[in-house]
């Protein structure tokens, strides 16, 4: 696996990139989906957020990747209020994590090549100073053979895969992961906890929703759970 490890380390601050006071979050048809939430992730921990259907994972990512605001508490990434900021302030946080969707949100007329390489082109990067390193994620998720094709013809468990290649090819402070391992069988899913895990022991703080309570068991990694919007044990 090739990973930019100077970079991940370097990136990695003593300030608590995640720091959630008294959260809570809601619709008018469907109040206290997340109900004082109190979380703290300090820089290079890692998580597993675990609990049942309808419990509020997705939305306390979507809290985390600033796609949702706060309706009561403060979010703060990185040591700033990110619940408050203004939306021109948005991708310059959103610039330090690595966040891995549900629903992959490739972009289907790139080839697997540069989806990968997409954050490190918006980043102004010169392609020769990442094109090998591209190359290398891919062979590491397993896509080496490829990159040239484009996301329409890749089964559901390589689309993840290059999901996940192009959250973590940019050397993140903080990486955010929905069912990362949910479309891929259990040897791959292994290899992409392994993954994530030296990342973590890169300096990277990383956090993975997921419905594999055993996975996140195994992994040794600090485990969440949110049941009925509120969370219980781990980095309170």
């Amino acid at each position: 696996m090739s990973v930019n490890a100077r970079r991940a380390t370097e990136s990695a601050s003593a300030t608590a990139p995640v720091r959630l006071s008294g959260v809570g979050f809601g619709y008018a048809d469907r109040p206290g989906v997340l109900r004082d939430v109190n979380l703290t992730l300090p820089a290079g921990s890692f998580h597993f957020l675990t609990g049942p259907s309808g419990a509020g994972k997705s939305t306390l990512l979507k809290l985390l990747t600033l796609v949702e605001r706060p309706t009561e508490g403060m979010v703060e990434l990185f040591g700033e209020d990110a619940g408050d900021a203004p939306r021109a302030a948005l991708p310059d946080f959103r610039r330090r994590m690595g966040v891995v969707f549900q629903e992959f949100r490739l972009l289907d007329h790139l080839s697997a090549f540069d989806n990968v390489a997409l954050p490190l082109r918006l980043a102004r990067h010169k392609r020769e100073a990442w094109a090998e390193e591209v190359e290398e994620m891919l062979e590491w998720v397993g896509l080496a053979d490829r990159l040239n094709d484009k996301p329409p013809i890749l089964s559901g468990g390589e689309k993840q895969r290059l999901a996940i290649a192009r959250a973590v090819v940019t050397g993140p402070e903080l990486i955010i992961a929905d069912e990362p391992t949910g479309s891929v069988d259990a040897a791959m899913g292994e290899r992409l906890l392994k993954l994530f895990q030296t990342l973590n022991k890169l300096g990277t703080t990383v956090l993975i929703a997921t419905h594999d309570e055993a996975l996140a068991q195994r992994s040794g990694a600090g485990v969440l759970r949110l049941e009925g919007g509120r969370l219980k044990g781990g980095a309170a």
